[in-house]
């Protein structure tokens, strides 16, 4: 159904509109992507809402990293895209005039509590393979704020789990050491110790975490997992796998680390791009000021 309103959407631009071929690349390109989204949160097209087309735009940002400029024409597609379908019927509603007035600035990025983080690293069942895996990759991903990207080619070599840090290679390839945690060298030590050597079936890879097939596992694979222990977990909002990052950063920050240190383990190149997380905690300040003290 979803390929059948992209082929009559692309179809209608280019015989009334009679736009460029590297236009319509362009259009197909990105509903290509906003369709593979769809799958990993169980939407079709044209059910989206609005929050689920910012969750699409925030997922290529921080996880395929697309620059402002990109990220722009993605939600020029959108509009296009969501105003014919309102036309021609498919639906009543453009989930994306919404996010017309959307501009390049930074907005606060969403996170959990610590209690939310918890369940959602308890959801995975650790009694089989991909269970001990997937605990471990929370795990890892919640214990070193790791992008996707970063996570999912780590390689064994990366990790020193008797010193207890791992190195990543980050944006422009650069190189840094995160310290990992008690928790997170246990699960990886018990997936090395099993669960992996099922996976791979007797081959070898240099890659940490593998799929079913024995191979890396994928951006999209990723998301898919995380949107399905969130559903276990019973987080109700829209959650994605930078969401993780999100919250390591906060909750950092909320027990009193200092913005240089978060800097580091985040691979943030500027430091104002680390500031924003005191955006949160001092709303998060004003909200309990507000709430508990007589005169709030």
């Amino acid at each position: 159904m979803a390929r059948d309103y992209i082929r009559e959407f692309l179809l209608s631009v280019q015989v009334e509109r009679r736009l460029a071929a590297n236009t319509i690349h362009a259009y197909k390109s990105d509903l290509a992507k906003l369709e593979c989204f769809g799958k990993s949160i169980g939407k079709r097209m044209d059910e989206m809402e609005k929050s689920d087309l910012s969750s699409f735009l925030r997922m290529l940002q921080e996880d395929h990293q697309l620059s402002l400029r990109s990220i722009s024409r993605v939600r020029v597609t959108l509009r296009r895209f969501y105003h014919f379908m309102q036309m021609e019927q498919h639906r009543n509603d453009n989930p994306s005039e919404a996010l017309l007035g959307m501009r390049n600035q930074r907005t606060l990025p969403g996170y959990l509590s610590s209690k939310e983080v918890e369940t959602l690293l308890q959801a995975p069942n650790r009694q089989n393979v991909r269970g001990c895996r997937d605990f471990a990759m929370l795990q890892v991903l919640y214990a070193c704020g790791l992008r996707v990207s970063e996570l999912i080619g780590l390689r064994v070599a990366d990790l020193n789990l008797e010193v207890g840090y791992l190195r990543c290679l980050g944006k422009g390839s650069k190189e840094r050491l995160i310290p990992m945690g008690r928790e997170a060298v246990g699960a990886v030590q018990s997936y090395l110790a099993g669960a992996r050597r099922r996976l791979l079936h007797g081959k070898e890879s240099p890659f940490l975490f593998i799929s079913q097939q024995g191979r890396p596992l994928s951006r999209v694979g990723f998301w898919k997992l995380i949107v399905r222990y969130g559903y276990r977990a019973g987080i109700t909002r829209n959650i994605f796998p930078h969401i993780i990052r999100h919250s390591f950063a906060t909750h950092l920050l909320e027990n009193g680390a200092d913005l240089r240190s978060v800097q580091l383990m985040l691979g943030h190149a500027d430091i104002s791009t680390t500031q924003i997380y005191t955006h949160i905690t001092r709303e998060r300040l004003k909200a309990v000021y507000k709430k508990l003290h007589p005169r709030g």
